[in-house]
């Protein structure tokens, strides 16, 4: 039997092939060097970007608590979610209003919603986000920003598995292994353990919709802004947009609670209030930076760990914001091992209609024709 030469890191320009007794022989690359493990700066490097990626997750429960502490100086979560947006579609439209190509590309969005060039969801995606940040500022002052986040990403648990069994925003569908199940039913046990010190509290158990429901939508909103930042070569006016469509759909409904008499307009005093939207948005552009450096799952799980750890020490370390029981740490690391599992790939799921193509696992080499199709 031949024995398995070392695996080589990727970048180092290694190709592996079968040798004559069945094991493998590398093609080397000028460095001419096959490392037994990742060299040492290499692997710190890696480390310095988990970190920074559990510091840039963090962002997420500090969002929370602002917009919470917002809704509660207000008494008005609704109104404190338009002063949230509306401070983020500023800044965005600062950023994207000067260059000429952006700005093309922006005005040209409610054209293309017209004329259908995407279907119509796709445009409506910030309804999404307009949900949770609203549900932030309903809900973070009973709750806390540790049940919350917990609650939102339960629910963006079970979401990320249904929408990747449906194909929703991913290029292929997944199918519903037993970990991805084990995955979302943790979830659930996850938001339930985060609750259970209100049980009696029927009012705080209501609250715990909020987020879980943003979380249930969080699943569907990339896939959309996906597609818009496609369709305008920008993720930039794709972000911008997404902002915009939760401003205009916030900012209706509250006016017509106006009109009806049951709120009243104001704004925050306190700087720092209107500090959600730039936090979101500096979340979204750290994690852009460092998804290069980590790849996707790291990534995931990395962020994931940093919104829960913040979360509950913003609860534990800023008076006011929420109780932190035992429960609540329970269920804060069965949310983060709920989205670990979940995240294992599982067979990919093959469209009836779409013909199965030929390749090397067949014992035989694909035509040319074939090599081009891509699902």
């Amino acid at each position: 039997m031949g024995r398995l030469r070392p695996a080589v890191l990727p970048g180092h320009g290694m190709a592996g092939r079968r040798d004559g007794e069945g094991g493998l022989t590398m093609s080397q690359s000028t460095d001419n060097v096959v490392h037994d493990r990742p060299p040492v700066a290499k692997t710190a490097a890696v480390g310095l970007f988990v970190l920074f990626t559990v510091l840039a997750g963090m962002l997420g429960p500090m969002q929370s608590a602002v917009n919470g502490r917002l809704g509660a100086d207000l008494g008005d979560g609704h109104l404190a979610a338009i002063v949230s947006f509306g401070s983020g579609l500023v800044l965005m439209l600062v950023i994207i209003l000067p260059r000429p190509s952006t700005r093309r590309a922006f005005l040209s969005l409610p054209g293309h919603l017209r004329r259908g060039t995407l279907p119509w969801p796709n445009f409506f995606a910030g309804l999404c986000g307009a949900v949770i940040v609203l549900s932030e500022g309903i809900s973070v002052g009973a709750l806390g920003v540790a049940t919350f986040q917990t609650a939102l990403i339960s629910g963006m648990v079970i979401s990320g598995v249904v929408c990747d069994r449906l194909g929703i925003g991913v290029p292929f569908k997944q199918a519903l292994s037993i970990f991805r199940i084990v995955g979302a039913v943790l979830a659930v046990v996850a938001t339930v353990l985060v609750v259970s010190p209100n049980f009696e509290a029927p009012h705080t158990l209501a609250l715990v919709i909020l987020p879980f429901v943003g979380g249930l939508l969080a699943g569907w909103q990339p896939a959309g802004n996906s597609n818009i930042g496609k369709l305008a070569s920008s993720m930039l006016v794709s972000i911008t947009w997404n902002f915009l469509v939760g401003f205009v759909a916030l900012t209706a409904v509250f006016l017509g609670r106006v009109a009806a008499g049951h709120a009243s307009f104001a704004l925050p005093d306190t700087w720092w209030m209107y500090l959600g939207g730039p936090l979101g948005l500096a979340s979204i552009a750290l994690m852009a930076l460092l998804v290069r450096r980590l790849g996707l799952l790291l990534l995931a799980l990395a962020s994931t760990a940093g919104q829960l750890v913040g979360s509950i020490l913003i609860d534990s370390l800023i008076p006011g914001m929420g109780a932190v029981h035992v429960v609540t740490v329970l269920g804060a690391l069965v949310a983060l091992f709920a989205s670990g599992i979940a995240m294992i790939p599982s067979r990919h799921v093959r469209d009836e209609a779409t013909p199965r193509q030929v390749g090397s696992h067949d014992g035989i080499d694909p035509a040319p024709e074939a090599e081009e199709v891509r699902s």
